[in-house]
């Protein structure tokens, strides 16, 4: 009659699975970075989209970038890095901003914001990541200082 060894099976497990257990942690903690990854990107985009609507109402860049600062807050924008331009729809500046034919342009919102993943391991294998959400809207209308009821 053959016995088996109790004790050696269960020390060959305990070290398999320490083997496996820091690999499996890593990969878990990778997928909760690429979760925090994507919900930047889409918070980034979102931010830039509900800007550019204001954009295209109110040409005042304060409360344009307000409005995309608001609508990121759970990110951390840096504010001095959102662009607020106005191009003509083939490429180049608009020279009609203040003027009524800036109907011509499209507004232009960009919300750039760096990411580093949480894990050093993923972090130092993937770097700093610069992720951006931009908007291209057509300006709907002239808004002065006088009549300007948009913005905050």
């Amino acid at each position: 009659m053959l016995r088996r060894a109790i004790g050696p099976a269960r020390g060959q497990s305990l070290v398999e699975f320490g083997l496996i257990l820091p690999i499996f942690v890593l990969v878990l903690v990778g997928l909760f970075d690429v979760g925090r990854a994507v919900y930047t990107y889409n918070t980034l985009n979102n931010a830039a989209r509900e800007a550019g609507r204001l954009a295209i109402v109110d040409q005042f860049e304060d409360h344009v970038v307000d409005e995309a600062m608001q609508a990121a807050s759970g990110v951390g924008v840096v504010r001095n890095e959102i662009s607020v331009a106005y191009e003509l729809p083939a490429g180049g500046p608009c020279p009609f901003v203040g003027d009524t034919q800036i109907v011509k342009c499209v507004a232009v919102v960009t919300v750039p914001y760096t990411y580093s993943a949480a894990t050093p391991i993923i972090s130092n294998i993937i770097g700093e990541l610069t992720l951006e959400g931009a908007s291209r809207f057509p300006v709907s209308i002239l808004c002065d200082a006088a009549t300007c009821p948009y913005g905050s």
